[in-house]
């Protein structure tokens, strides 16, 4: 907006100037009614910086973002933060009997209508006061033109404002609203952008370059120059002594000097310091319309140490086309988010993607949330012996799927210990057999798992092994859960009018996912070194000198990579990978995520106590001796631990390999019948077993047992020598011939089993 001063226009006042000092005193008689006049408190509380900062839990600056593009304002400066020097220019320029009148300057007024009767120079007669109730909308003048009535709705507003308002409060709003040069509204844009200071330190040219500019603020050089040389001029007589310093050659030069920075092209400075220490989650809590600075749970040094170590990570194993990362850190205690680390800096293929909220496949990071469940609903104990052995699983429309392990060995039967320490997929699977896919999904949704949208059935099998999809915060947030012993809360808002972060509405006394017993015996496991030596070594990444808790995960085709864990007192997550879905190669949980994970927890453990959680009531230790794993003690939830001090665990689980459950097998018209048979196989079936087909009598189950089909549901039996039924499946034969229905209907449900010791 130009800030030449308004003269009345010759075609509305050339009557009304006849007799100037009589005709103004009436004009202020027939001014009507200003707007709503808006305190000096308020009018500062309605200022809204273009560039908002967000700043950690004491204060520092984490991040600025800029929300307006059309305006480059900054937060309200103080008026004993700006140079005396600028302060006393603007008065002279702007305003000169600025202390003697009540908001308006009739002299100036007549004066100027006067020079404008006479044929002279254009020449202004609005004061400060006049000016700032254009800026603050309180005088409709800009909608009643440059007439009569415009002029007078600005008198109106002035008048109000000079009787509410100080002149100290005046000139400090004129200075934080006025436009300057190009984009910049107030004096603190305008210094920092023209001449990279902050106001309270400009030089007396600058102070006065600043001056000139509030006339004409796009005004060429020239124009600007002359303006301040007369300006400096004007201050020099009236004694002021920074026109006295600018007077002589010397001054000039420093005015020529403050203009060509001030206007030459490119000279704008960015006015914010470019801090950027959480870009994401400046993205998402800094809006228009947002507090000028707003603070937030995390901690910058923290933020610092975790953004470095996790670019430094990801740069470590780029040469694997690995691109992106993230990791969060949250307190256990108050959900606090400590840590928002959306993605790897410099290395990121997607510099706008954040890490920490997209949902990825979670690969085996959900097993500890799936054995929690199973110990909680007494299918299994810490020492149970589960099968790792090769398995077929029925898919609806997938056909048959056969998990297998990271580590292509068959490890046999270990106890559940062994199967969790050592991310083993197959016991895993086996597990969510047990526990069913139905009531796991159900589980995760419960700790805020929203990718988590489907039923059970839809997942299957593959839920055991990471099938849905999770984000890095809502992991987070489920093993703070396993670190509270079972109790579920969300995450605490980042920052005040925060959207809830772990998704879903405040629980107030939190959902009970788990028993404080399992939540125990889980996190007891994954913080087992011994227990997890088969697979990662006793010296890996997720080793710590100190009690904490780990689990990695890897998604199908090395596609994420996660590392999650736990001390008493936080929570560390850290996922790496690749925006674009694009596979990595070659990495492993302990090579990808776990390094930073590492990293980061010893960070933060630093100086505090080694803290070993306490065994809740409800748990029963017990000496517990097997086969294939060195003897110890376990930990048992009450009411399933053995009932003697030593016992053998080592009975396998007797269980029907083939055919899987609800298999679907189609005879081929074209082959010889005697070349298509259907294999009947157990594992762990005792001496004297036998099959059953349908109810009938069929053979030993001692060794494989190939079986002639018949079209039509089939239901097999696996059977001890007293005829207890051990395991059963169903299954469909298609194809030509008679369908034999089976003596009795077939049932998928297998019998109940108690837990194995």
């Amino acid at each position: 907006m130009s800030r030449a001063r308004r003269a009345l226009s010759v075609g509305t006042a050339t009557a009304a100037v006849a007799a100037p000092a009589a005709v103004l005193a009436a004009l202020l008689l027939l001014a009507p009614s200003a707007r709503a006049v808006p305190g000096f408190d308020e009018a500062r509380a309605r200022h809204r910086p273009s560039d908002l900062l967000l700043l950690d839990r004491h204060g520092e600056v984490l991040d600025a973002r800029r929300v307006d593009l059309d305006r480059r304002r900054l937060e309200w400066t103080p008026l004993d933060r700006v140079a005396p020097a600028l302060r006393r220019a603007v008065v002279v320029s702007e305003d000169r009997r600025f202390v003697e009148h009540g908001g308006v300057d009739a002299r100036a007024l007549a004066a100027g209508a006067i020079a404008r009767l006479r044929g002279g120079p254009r020449r202004g007669g609005s004061t400060i006061a006049m000016q700032l109730a254009d800026l603050l909308g309180i005088s409709p003048s800009r909608a009643g033109g440059r007439g009569l009535a415009g002029k007078l709705s600005q008198v109106a507003a002035a008048r109000a404002l000079g009787a509410s308002w100080s002149k100290d409060e005046i000139l400090e709003a004129y200075l934080n609203l006025a436009p300057l040069r190009g984009e910049a509204i107030g004096v603190d844009a305008a210094s920092r952008l023209l001449f990279g200071k902050a106001p309270h330190a400009l030089s007396d040219a600058e102070a006065v370059t600043l001056a000139a500019l509030l006339r004409s603020p796009n005004a060429p050089p020239a124009s600007v120059r002359r303006r301040a040389e007369t300006l400096a001029a004007d201050m020099a007589r009236s004694g002021d002594p920074a026109g006295e310093a600018l007077a002589g050659p010397g001054g000039t030069a420093a005015i020529a000097a403050a203009v060509e920075r001030a206007c030459e092209p490119g000279a704008a400075r960015s006015p914010v310091a470019r801090i950027s220490l959480a870009p994401h989650a400046a993205a998402r809590l800094l809006r228009p319309g947002g507090p000028p600075a707003l603070r937030t749970t995390l901690d910058a040094h923290l933020q610092r140490a975790a953004t470095e170590i996790l670019e430094r990570q990801v740069r470590a194993i780029a040469e694997r086309n690995v691109h992106d990362g993230a990791a969060i850190v949250l307190d256990v205690e108050s959900g606090e988010v400590l840590a928002w680390v959306g993605g790897s800096g410099a290395t990121s293929s997607a510099r706008h993607v954040d890490g920490v909220v997209a949902h990825r496949q979670a690969g085996s990071t959900l097993k500890p949330l799936l054995y929690a469940t199973a110990l909680d609903e007494r299918r299994l104990t810490a020492a149970s012996p589960i099968a790792d052995l090769p398995l077929e699983v029925a898919v609806t429309g997938s056909g048959v799927w056969r998990p297998r392990d990271y580590d292509p060995r068959w490890r046999g039967l270990v106890t559940m210990r062994e199967a969790l320490a050592g991310s083993l997929n197959v016991p895993a699977v086996r597990t969510l057999g047990l526990v069913g896919p139905s009531t796991f999904a159900t589980a995760l949704r419960r700790m805020g798992f929203s990718g988590v949208d489907r039923p059970g059935d839809h997942y299957g099998p593959a839920l055991a092994l990471g099938a849905a999809d999770v984000s890095l915060l809502e992991l987070a947030n489920a093993y703070r859960a396993l670190a509270r012993g079972g109790l579920w809360t969300p995450t605490a808002p980042l920052a005040a009018g925060d959207r809830e972060p772990a998704g879903g509405p405040p629980v107030a006394d939190g959902r009970r996912i788990w028993s404080p017993g399992a939540a125990f015996v889980v996190a007891d496991v994954l913080s087992d070194r011994d227990g997890r030596s088969a697979t990662f070594g006793l010296e890996s990444a997720l080793s710590t000198r100190f009690w904490s808790a780990v689990k990695t995960g890897t998604s199908r085709d090395m596609r994420d990579n996660w590392c999650v864990g736990f001390t008493r007192r936080h929570v560390v997550a850290v996922w790496v990978g690749n925006f674009s879905g694009e596979p990595m190669h070659d990495v492993s949980g302990v090579s990808g995520a776990a390094p930073a994970w590492q990293e980061i927890v010893g960070l933060l453990q630093a100086g505090l106590v080694d803290e070993r959680p306490a065994p809740p009531s409800g748990l029963v230790r017990r000496r517990v001796r097997f086969a294939s794993e060195p003897e110890r003690d376990e930990w048992f939830l009450a009411g399933t631990e053995p009932s003697s001090r030593v016992v053998e665990t080592a009975r396998p689980i007797a269980r029907i390999e083939s055919p899987v459950e609800d298999g679907v097998f189609a005879i081929d018209p074209d082959a010889p019948p005697a070349r298509q048979r259907i294999a009947l196989d157990a594992s762990g079936a005792p001496a004297g077993a036998s099959w059953r087909m349908d109810g009938a009598a069929l053979g030993a189950a001692e060794r494989l047992l190939l079986w002639e089909p018949r079209p039509g549901r089939h239901r097999l039996e696996l059977a001890d020598t007293g005829g207890r039924v051990l395991d059963r499946v169903a299954f469909e034969v298609r194809g030509p011939g008679p369908a034999t229905p089976p003596s009795t209907p077939p049932s998928s449900r297998r019998p109940p089993r108690s837990p194995a010791r």
